[in-house]
């Protein structure tokens, strides 16, 4: 069965960590094994070969490029203009992917429909499971940040962009993102309407629940969160209230489940709590899966958006996750809770594939 991920920092990876993701995992944890400058290093679980073989075979794919202010604590570029360089420069690595035949771009319903038709084909043994065959992904911004006019954002849309989350952690230029707290004020609803008239995904990941208020309100396009947890389970400003789950199931949104330990189980502590320590499993992860399935009544606006690659590693995710074949382990959990293979095929893929053919018009 073909599995989507809905959230991976690819880019930032191969950019910003130097990741040579072509390469098999032992070799990009090997070289990492003396690096002390990122927390995740030697523990990495994302490149293309473990991605085919455990047929996740279309995932999300971010640019990712923070504008930090000159008293800001995040790390980030010092100018919108560097930010914007640099989601040009991970754009670069994308088309160098590409040109290898590693990834394909997904940018409409036809190359998605013709990209879905060749991994059925690889799936049901017509081609070769295994050999060669390009990702295809759909490229998102994580933080709209780097978008320095609108002409700019029309120029990233004619690039391939179809998703934006206005904010990441902190404030942003048009979004208060992650524990920080604001509305959109007048350059984020200018934003969202520009997205809202190009067809872009809003994606809700990571606002504030201010943030997330001025959005639902000005924004009529379609909305998905990439990669968001449960606050009900893990209480934190990160995770989705039941009732913003509730009115995200109603405008159709659909909400990946975050791989992420400390946004899986309460009291987890960066570099001191291990995923054996607090009993963090795959069956964590489909516990949140579980509670928006729950609160919609059916199993049809819950995905994967794993972000496994986002500066966490083996060190930081469910226990029985080596690398992120281990994707398709989440079937047999859902099966296990008793849920019937329609609706594990709707957690997998379906459910994003139907989201997309529904709001792409071509």
């Amino acid at each position: 069965m073909l599995i989507v991920d809905a959230h991976l920092d690819l880019s930032m990876n191969a950019i910003e960590w130097n990741r040579d993701l072509t390469r098999p995992i032992e070799d990009i944890r090997a070289r990492e094994a003396k690096l002390t400058d990122k927390p995740d290093r030697g523990n990495g679980t994302v490149s293309f070969s473990e991605m085919r073989r455990g047929g996740v075979g279309l995932c999300v794919a971010t640019q990712i490029a923070r504008y930090v202010a000159l008293d800001s604590t995040l790390d980030g570029w010092n100018s919108p203009d560097q930010a914007w360089a640099m989601t040009q420069a991970q754009l670069a690595w994308y088309r160098a992917m590409e040109e290898r035949g590693e990834l394909v771009q997904i940018r409409d319903r036809a190359g998605l429909d013709r990209h879905v038709d060749i991994w059925a084909r690889v799936g049901s043994g017509q081609l070769e499971a295994g050999r060669l065959q390009a990702i295809g992904y759909i490229l998102s911004l994580e933080g709209a940040d780097s978008i320095l006019t609108p002409k700019h954002l029309e120029r990233a849309y004619a690039q391939g962009l179809r998703a934006i989350g206005p904010a990441h952690y902190g404030p942003g230029r048009y979004a208060y993102g992650t524990n920080s707290t604001g509305d959109l004020g007048t350059q984020g609803r200018e934003l969202v309407k520009e997205m809202e008239r190009l067809g872009i995904i809003l994606d809700v990941t990571h606002l504030c629940d201010e943030s997330l208020r001025d959005a639902l309100d000005h924004f009529n396009g379609p909305i998905w969160a990439s990669h968001s947890n449960c606050r009900a389970l893990v209480a934190h400003n990160r995770q989705f209230s039941d009732d913003q789950i509730r009115e995200l199931i109603q405008r159709g949104a659909i909400i990946g489940g975050v791989f992420d330990a400390w946004m899986l189980v309460p009291g987890w502590v960066r570099g001191q709590t291990t995923p054996a320590s607090a009993g963090v499993t795959l069956a964590t992860v489909v516990d949140h899966i579980d509670h928006v399935c729950q609160l919609a009544g059916n199993s049809q606006h819950s995905m994967i958006g794993s972000d496994l690659d986002g500066a966490f590693g083996r060190e930081q995710c469910p226990a029985d996750v080596q690398t992120i074949a281990d994707l398709n382990k989440v079937g047999d959990v859902l099966s296990a809770r008793g849920y019937s293979p329609q609706d594990v095929e709707n957690i997998l893929s379906a459910n994003f594939l139907r989201f997309l053919r529904t709001n792409w018009l071509s």
